[in-house]
């Protein structure tokens, strides 16, 4: 049984649209696949009716959140996609995108880089805008070779030269209220140093007593030694261990089902969630 439990679409800053991303996972031999874009839960209607049969769809997101000055996401599954203050906050959050966005563009147009508004807005082509729309349009007009190379202090990396800060949740705050909507927290990438600071180990250790659920250990982000401390961490906070792509199309070199989470775990995952179940395909359209 091959699960995958962190993916994008074209609802946040993915290349595939949610159709495409549940087809893509059927034909990348995939059994489950989770659907979690940033701060949004728009392509949910659209992945589930393209559900292919053998197919099962986890829906949830990944939250922007920060501690002590420090940008984290939180993978949340399987919660109530309509519960009040949930609802509430990512909502807040995603409306604080654009004008972050734009001002990342006006510091790039200072830095003598021409990005317009109009460019990343038809790169991100209704999705949730993000700092990878930024960067593509950087790929475009040949400032960087790749999206990752936009991620350094000389562009767009936290504390980057055209780095604008947005609304991000308490991430004890977001485990409160991904709780209250009956979801499952997993801190995404917890040791991802190249991306900029990290979490400290004690402030997840406070996360694991307020709730937090797991860590995601086995990502394209994370070395042998990363993996292994984390794996001692988890094991000594009890938390669960997850593997996943972060699957993002073409925006990233990473394949579908390139990291997976074992069924055990995706299974005490299912037993805590009481918020949303997982969507088994019956076929798609």
């Amino acid at each position: 049984m091959r699960i995958d439990l962190h993916c994008h679409s074209t609802a946040s800053d993915g290349t595939d649209t949610p159709a495409q991303l549940v087809r893509n996972a059927a034909a990348s031999g995939l059994d489950v696949v989770a659907l979690t874009d940033h701060d949004t839960t728009r392509g949910y209607a659209e992945a589930i009716a393209a559900l292919p049969r053998g197919l099962t769809l986890v829906t949830g997101a990944e939250l922007s959140c920060r501690i002590d000055g420090v940008s984290m996401h939180l993978l949340a599954y399987l919660f109530d996609p309509e519960e009040p203050a949930l609802l509430a906050e990512r909502e807040l959050v995603r409306d604080d995108r654009v004008p972050r966005a734009k001002g990342m563009i006006a510091k790039l147009g200072a830095l003598g880089v021409p990005v317009t508004w109009e460019q990343v807005e038809r790169i991100a082509a209704g999705g949730s805008v993000g700092r990878p729309h930024i960067a593509t349009a950087l790929v475009e007009l040949g400032v960087v070779p790749t999206v990752s190379d936009a991620f350094t202090e000389e562009w767009l990396a936290d504390g980057g030269r055209a780095f604008v800060e947005k609304h991000e949740t308490d991430p004890f705050e977001a485990i409160r209220l991904v709780k209250g909507a009956g979801g499952v927290c997993v801190f995404a990438h917890p040791a991802a140093a190249k991306r900029g600071r990290t979490v400290p180990d004690f402030r997840i250790a406070e996360m694991a007593e307020a709730g937090l659920d797991g860590i995601e250990v086995d990502h394209m982000d994370h070395d042998v030694d990363a993996r292994d401390r984390l794996r001692g961490l988890a094991k000594e906070l009890d938390l669960l261990v997850t593997g996943s792509s972060d699957y993002h199309g073409s925006r990233k070199t990473v394949s579908l089902g390139a990291y997976t989470t074992d069924p055990e775990v995706y299974g005490e995952i299912t037993r805590r969630a009481t918020g949303a179940f997982p969507v088994p395909g019956t076929g798609g359209a």
